[in-house]
């Protein structure tokens, strides 16, 4: 049985409603004695600096609206329970590798992520955005010549194969897709076990599936790493799908691709984020696009709360965490 701990609480009423609702703030509060909160709405950085060191907490949560951590750290501050994705606002590189503990989210919003992607694969093969302009703007209706294609029965080549990949093959098994998947840890035994197709190359993803998405996550190895003629081995009709990270593509050649207007592009993720009001993929009718919004819905967001409890009776325990942050993760953040 753990021993409550000093923790403060730093976030927003709505953080606090969509992360931990109901009863799940109440078993935050069983873990820690004293128990702080503090709204970051309106407060100063500077403020926020002298209370952080007045309350010299052992376990810090957070999420998106808590501002960063000072330089020096309160002594007794060694754990932060950050509750969403990217931590780098909030801690330095050197905060953990001086041995401060951070936690995100970690695969808690795989299945939204996932679902984010089938949402935009079926956006793409139904033209979804082409369509809603023309009846919203223009008035339009269908044509005898309109088309539209279906994903069942469609060859499916996923790139990486992380949680979100495996929870992405859980949502098209209905579709009956024949799924291909390219990754470093994937091989052909792996593949038959796992009732997937190992792929060798991207040059085979690109030219041998009807839709393709971009899982991989972002290091050097892979920034850019799709190029041009990558994306000319796509066939007319294609459907891609980026909901990974958008470094890992040439967003110029991609662009370039969209404006030929042979295949459909779906992007929740960008090189640079927000994407410019005068983007070049904004205004195409053949691409879908969403605000870096794949995962977790506001509704699911309960899931990353529930895993940052996990996370809290695991640390008070003394037993291993997930999703935890180490120098490696962090250089690969974005």
């Amino acid at each position: 049985m753990f021993t409550p701990k000093p923790l403060l609480e730093c976030l927003t009423d709505i953080e606090t409603r969509e992360f931990l609702p109901a009863g799940m703030h109440d078993e935050l509060l069983s873990y820690s004695k004293p128990h702080t909160h503090i709204d970051p709405s309106d407060i100063s950085l500077e403020e926020w600096h002298e209370r952080l060191r007045e309350i010299n907490p052992e376990i810090l949560v957070s999420c998106w609206k808590t501002p960063p951590l000072p330089d020096v750290l309160p002594p007794a501050l060694r754990y932060v329970c950050y509750l969403a994705g990217s931590v780098k606002k909030l801690v330095t590189r050197q905060h953990i590798t001086d041995s401060l503990v951070v936690t995100n989210w970690g695969h808690s919003i795989s299945r939204t992520v996932a679902e984010g992607a089938l949402l935009h694969v079926l956006s793409c093969l139904r033209r979804s955005p082409h369509w809603a302009v023309q009846m919203h703007v223009h008035g339009a209706w269908k044509a005898r010549t309109s088309q539209t294609a279906s994903l069942f029965g469609r060859r499916v080549g996923l790139r990486g194969y992380g949680r979100v990949a495996h929870s992405l093959i859980e949502l098209l098994r209905p579709f009956g897709c024949n799924i291909g998947v390219l990754a470093p840890d994937m091989n052909p035994e792996k593949g038959i076990a796992d009732n997937v197709r190992s792929i060798a190359s991207l040059d085979e993803l690109m030219s041998e599936h009807d839709v393709i998405v971009e899982l991989a996550p972002l290091i050097e190895e892979t920034r850019r790493s799709i190029g041009e003629d990558h994306l000319r081995l796509l066939r007319p009709g294609s459907v891609f799908v980026n909901v990974g990270r958008g470094a890992t593509v040439d967003e110029i050649a991609l662009e370039k691709i969209a404006r030929e207007g042979e295949i459909s592009i779906g992007l929740d993720v960008f090189s640079q984020e927000p994407l410019p009001a005068d983007s070049g993929f904004r205004g195409l009718s053949n691409v879908s696009l969403s605000p870096h919004l794949a995962g977790p819905t506001s509704d699911r967001r309960r899931d990353a709360g529930a895993h940052g409890l996990l996370n809290l009776a695991a640390y008070l325990n003394g037993e291993e965490l997930s999703g935890q942050i180490t120098p490696v993760v962090y250089d690969h953040s974005t």
